[in-house]
């Protein structure tokens, strides 16, 4: 059952646009739930690593069922293998469908402790939280994105070159687009907020002048 009487925010984003930090801070800011989807086939893409022959949709949905958001920050997740194996089970639609009632459940129903929810991901506007009362697509320069992925990386000291992260977005870019169920595409009630040549703060505070003048409008604040 919806609540529509929280604030649901719902975060487009092409990968290393921004989109996750700004969730983050748009959550602290309003004490909303911050769920980032990504991390839910990422952490699906780890059981398929670690059970093998018995991953199965019933394991999935056991998991799923019982899954903690302290559970997304398991580390092991970010590897490579575990992305890798998560754009993999990302394109089954029986796989899909469960993770879509986790997130209704989370983006709806959240701990009492929370003002509402934000989502980011690839399809959260489009399919996850279509009535979303704030509904924003984070972008920015493919090249940009190449470089602050890098500059990460680096952090990480992990040994990849520039180039190899360009052409690794590009194709990912490629693929979420494409993909058959829940493509990245911008809606037309979308706010474009193209972050290039934003600062995260003067990106938030774009953002948090567009959510305040709705809030206020609306009498929430």
């Amino acid at each position: 059952m919806k609540n529509k009487r929280i604030i649901t925010v719902a975060i487009d984003s092409p990968a290393a646009a921004g989109a996750g930090t700004q969730a983050k801070l748009i959550a602290k800011k309003y004490n909303l739930l911050h769920l980032d989807t990504g991390k839910i086939y990422r952490y699906i893409g780890y059981l398929r690593l670690k059970n093998n022959d018995k991953f199965t949709y019933g394991l999935i949905k056991n998991k799923i069922s019982n899954l903690k958001l302290k559970n997304l920050k398991n580390k092991k997740l970010l590897t490579d293998e575990t992305a890798i194996s998560a754009s993999i089970i990302a394109k089954d639609l029986k796989i899909r469908k469960i993770v879509h009632k986790f997130q209704q459940k989370w983006a709806y129903n959240p701990p009492k402790m929370y003002q509402g929810s934000v989502l980011d991901g690839r399809d959260i506007v489009t399919v996850q939280v279509k009535d979303a009362m704030f509904k924003f697509f984070i972008t920015a320069n493919i090249k940009i994105r190449a470089r602050r992925r890098y500059e990460e990386y680096k952090k990480l000291k992990k040994r990849i070159s520039y180039s190899e992260v360009l052409k690794s977005l590009k194709n990912r870019d490629k693929s979420d687009r494409e993909r058959k169920h829940g493509p990245l595409i911008k809606t037309k009630d979308s706010i474009l907020i193209n972050t290039s040549k934003l600062s995260k703060k003067a990106c938030f505070l774009k953002i948090k002048n567009i959510i305040d003048k709705k809030l206020k409008i609306n009498g929430n604040i």
